[in-house]
């Protein structure tokens, strides 16, 4: 029997490119087996020959230029780990318009440039997995895309970002500072260069929105999503939380009014009741709950970050193109696919900040002064909104105190108007805090 000869190139070849180099190699034997297939690895761009890897690879199949490695006769698969989006953009459209299959673990690329990717795809006849882009080693994109295909999802949250999820849970573990959390993830290699990525909510962001085009055909931008990190968390808010009932998770949700077609996307710090699935999954790792109409509720949860959490991801998006590039017949993404999300998209709209409601979380720092309380009440009062739980806390020897309190659901619109009604009272000391409180009931 003749097997079907298959080419695995790579453009950066870092942490995760080394360990399904790893990882493929130790499992080589077994996959041509399995899959009848042979396995080569022709060519691998790198930015430095002399670097030292962890991985031991032929010098010839290494080079500097990543054109090599798509122009290369003998790669089917290209395996773009590099990162970025300019360059990763060109290489990946090279290589989709030479035919070829791309993997990709590049979810700011997807958000920037998903749709002229996906063009390419129905344009010239190559193939994308991004499997590893959201939520490293769970199979959320397969779960969507097959398990679940029969699904309308009403909602689907998510712990999405290890770092912040990492941060948040050591705070309240060890009763430490955000800056002493954080740096000591900077150490272990948690935390982006460009920490905003991670910690003001944008790499759960971009993963939010490659969810809700593959569930709803809609590509969401910044400007129609909230989007907030976790810095303005504080240890207060971490104790404060935990009195009412609640953990904060920085949490991904999407949610779909389908009579109103009415579509929300936000990545914020949210409190989670503690009896939730989602509100004891701790450290680096990930957690998505999906709302079906025909499965109901799915939970996974799996690390969401790391080479071998990624590699293993990548890894499933490589056996699927072999087996596509074997039988001539891929199954994810064909142009079909594409055109049935966009269909999709066609009756989703996105949703106005009064449509969007939630219960609210708010601290505030008030003067600790006879009748202080007035001018704050009524401003709540003016907006209809309503107060589930409040607590008072003194500061000894302070002329102020810290209001926490939890309100019954309300517009994202009104609690805007709030907020800004009531930094303009004289006895505020300094702007509330808002957080959302997920609400599971409502799913």
């Amino acid at each position: 029997m003749n097997k079907t000869k298959i080419g695995i190139g790579f453009i950066g070849f870092g942490t995760v490119g080394q360990g399904v180099w790893k990882h493929l190699q130790s499992q080589r034997e077994e996959l041509e087996e399995r899959l009848g297939v042979s396995i080569s690895f022709p060519k691998i761009a790198v930015r430095d020959l002399k670097r030292e890897r962890g991985v031991s690879v032929p010098a010839e199949t290494l080079t500097l230029d990543p054109m090599e490695v798509v122009n290369h006769p003998d790669v089917n698969i290209v395996c773009e780990l590099m990162g970025g989006t300019t360059k990763a953009k060109d290489y990946t459209l090279a290589a989709l318009k030479l035919g070829k299959v791309v993997v990709s673990a590049n979810k700011a690329l997807i958000y920037e440039f998903g749709r002229e990717i996906f063009d390419a795809v129905k344009e010239f006849g190559g193939h994308y997995y991004f499997e590893a882009s959201v939520a490293g080693g769970i199979p959320i994109i397969k779960t969507l895309r097959e398990g679940l295909v029969a699904n309308r999802f009403a909602s689907i949250a998510g712990i999405i970002n290890g770092t912040c999820n990492y941060i948040l849970s050591r705070m309240e573990a060890e009763g430490k500072s955000y800056e002493e959390i954080l740096q000591d993830a900077k150490k272990l290699g948690y935390v982006e260069a460009d920490d905003r990525l991670d910690l003001d909510g944008w790499d759960a962001f971009h993963k939010a929105v490659i969810l809700a085009f593959l569930a709803h055909g809609k590509w969401v931008s910044e400007r129609d999503a909230l989007v907030e990190g976790i810095r303005n968390v504080t240890l207060e808010d971490m104790h404060r939380a935990r009195d009412f009932g609640y953990r904060i998770k920085l949490l991904g949700m999407i949610r779909r009014n389908f009579k109103t077609g009415a579509l929300s996307l936000g990545v914020y710090p949210a409190l989670i009741p503690l009896d939730k699935t989602l509100a004891r999954v701790d450290g680096v790792y990930n957690a998505i709950k999906l709302s079906g109409d025909v499965a109901g509720t799915t939970i996974l949860i799996g690390r969401g970050a790391g080479q071998d959490a990624t590699s293993s991801a990548v890894i499933s998006d490589i056996v699927d193109a072999m087996i596509g590039i074997r039988d001539n017949a891929h199954k994810f993404l064909t142009p079909s696919d594409i055109d049935a999300c966009y269909r999709l998209g066609e009756s989703a709209r996105m949703a106005t900040m009064d449509e969007i409601r939630s219960k609210f979380y708010l601290r505030i720092s008030i003067l600790d002064e006879p009748g202080t309380l007035v001018g704050f009440y009524s401003v709540l009062a003016k907006h209809g909104v309503s107060v589930a739980r409040v607590v008072t806390y003194e500061h000894q020897g302070e002329r102020r105190g810290t209001i926490t309190l939890a309100t019954y659901p309300t517009s994202e619109a009104i609690m805007e108007r709030v907020v800004d009604e009531l930094k303009q009272l004289p006895e505020i000391l300094t702007a509330p805090l808002v957080l959302r409180i997920y609400e599971p009931t409502r799913e």
